[in-house]
């Protein structure tokens, strides 16, 4: 390891250490703000492929900008080393929560997955996808707020690359190597949301990568495992054909705050949030700065190859950085975490393989790497405030008529007319329920969501599209027995509610 230190930053203490080199807790030495910074190996530096994989990680997330990924401050690189200055995230990892602590309640894991939902968004409105989200690269901070970490294998949306990834969190498709996806990540963002609710991942193999893999791609979702309520965000995210999963993480958010709400009430991230902290506070000895809060971070910027750089997010891990292996091939073989066997991660292969992403540009290439130079100093920190999602098209008129179908009537559909203001995702779910009284709320309830866009007024639309609401047996035992339909939608609009006679 090399003793150099980038200019203008003074060294604090090492956070962690790994093959591809080492992550240092130091302050800004104009303004005395914290800053992680990722050293890479000197043995490294001298791999070309290594560092046109750190060179082309910069480049892919230059323009990645969002309160729930961890942003990067500078890239510096000299004929004395190459560095990577990052926010400093004063909390600690998901997977120290999850280890020390257990599942966590619905409305934190709703919390955790909403600010991944967040970051991811802002990842694919740049073509990024991720390929590595697990409970290892989501931080969460004093205030219970979590950021996306650790984009070393991102690639572009629809590129072909290697096989890689966490085996416990990696899509069907994924495990036979097809192209990025943003349905990718978010079946690992919802792999992850169902550990916290559950305290393990929704498949486990005992170290057996073949028998994970097939019950990825075959098992039945486990879920009898979580919550009710929940059920539909679990089918949806973790469905095995990617077609059929949300293809918009903003759309597969809509619909976590809908579930949210319809199941937790209007405060449900207030208390989630305040869940997680109180959590985070549990471990506040792992933070960086242990025992002291430390609000703000140095905000710089460099050059690299003629494109300004700015918030972007390398290898992070152990404690809260880790250093990993960059853009290198992964090869799947089981490595329990240390005190998690249910826990599955993939160790770098010792011979780096480039993914095509990172084949080298112009501005990549040795003779024009970029070079430490005098740089004006970093503002003051700043605090920021998490930027909301794009306005979602609002449900202005809804209507609803629930009807029996099957042999002698045995299941219950029914049919929508929905008129919204706009063309964008809007996300409508439909209760049925059996009660004695044509106003009642009804038992035996089973809910059914369907996400419709690209029009203004959807006519005809039928829920469920197959199958059906089985009736209850008290169709047959009473006078009198009512289907009860109440229909809802994400964002919030009017309401709509039916009832049929089924015993008539």
């Amino acid at each position: 390891m090399s003793s150099w230190v980038v200019p203008g930053y003074a060294e604090v203490r090492e956070l962690g250490r790994g093959a591809s080199g080492r992550v240092v807790l130091s302050t800004h030495e104009a303004t005395g703000s914290p800053v992680a910074i990722k050293y890479l190996d000197d043995g490294l530096r001298a791999d070309e492929a290594y560092l046109r994989e750190f060179r082309a990680e910069a480049r892919l997330l230059a323009e990645v900008e969002s309160p729930n990924v961890v942003r990067l401050f500078e890239y510096v690189e000299s004929d004395a080393g190459a560095a990577i200055v990052m926010e400093l995230v004063n909390g600690v990892a998901l997977r120290a929560m999850l280890r020390e602590h257990g599942p966590t309640e619905p409305e934190a894991a709703l919390c955790v997955l909403k600010g991944s939902l967040l970051g991811l968004a802002a990842a694919h409105a740049h073509g990024v996808v991720h390929r590595d989200y697990k409970p290892e690269n989501v931080l969460v901070d004093e205030g219970g707020n979590s950021k996306l970490a650790d984009f070393g294998i991102a690639v572009r949306a629809g590129r072909d690359a290697v096989v890689a990834g966490t085996p416990a969190y990696m899509a069907p498709e994924q495990w036979a190597g097809a192209p990025a996806s943003a349905e990718g990540d978010i079946y690992a963002a919802t792999a992850t949301f169902f550990e916290c609710l559950t305290g393990r991942p929704p498949y486990q193999s005992g170290g057996d990568l073949a028998a994970l893999r097939l019950q990825h791609e075959q098992a039945p979702i486990p879920l009898d495992a979580a919550p009710p309520v929940l059920h539909g965000l679990l089918r949806g995210g973790l469905a095995k054909d990617p077609g059929r999963r949300p293809s918009d993480a903003l759309a597969f958010l809509a619909d976590l705050e809908s579930t949210a709400r319809f199941g937790y009430g209007h405060e449900w991230e207030e208390r989630g949030r305040t869940k997680l902290a109180r959590r985070a506070a549990l471990l506040a000895l792992l933070f960086p700065f242990a025992g002291a809060l430390v609000g703000g971070s140095a905000v710089a910027t460099t050059v690299l190859g003629g494109s300004r750089l700015r918030q972007i997010i390398v290898g992070i891990g152990v404690l809260l950085v880790v250093v990993t292996g960059i853009g290198s091939a992964i090869a799947l073989t089981p490595n329990p975490s240390p005190g998690d066997p249910a826990a599955i991660t993939t160790p770098l292969t010792a011979s780096p393989t480039p993914t095509p992403s990172a084949s080298p540009t112009p501005s990549a290439s040795p003779t024009s790497a970029p070079k430490m130079t005098t740089k004006p100093p970093p503002p003051p920190p700043k605090t920021t405030k998490p930027s909301p999602p794009p306005p979602a098209t609002k449900v202005t008129s809804l209507s609803v008529n629930v009807y029996l179908t099957g042999g002698q009537a045995s299941v219950a559909k029914a049919t929508l007319q929905v008129k919204t203001s706009g063309t964008k995702p809007v996300t409508i779910y439909v209760r049925f329920a059996g009660s004695p009284t044509a106003g009642g709320s009804g038992t035996g309830a089973m809910t059914y969501q369907k996400t419709l866009s690209g029009k203004t007024l959807y006519t005809n639309v039928v829920v469920p599209a197959t199958g059906g609401y089985p009736l209850p047996g008290a169709c047959r035992l009473v006078a009198t027995y009512y289907i009860v339909v109440k229909v809802t939608t994400s964002p919030a609009g009017p309401t709509a509610q039916d009832s049929i006679d089924c015993s008539a």
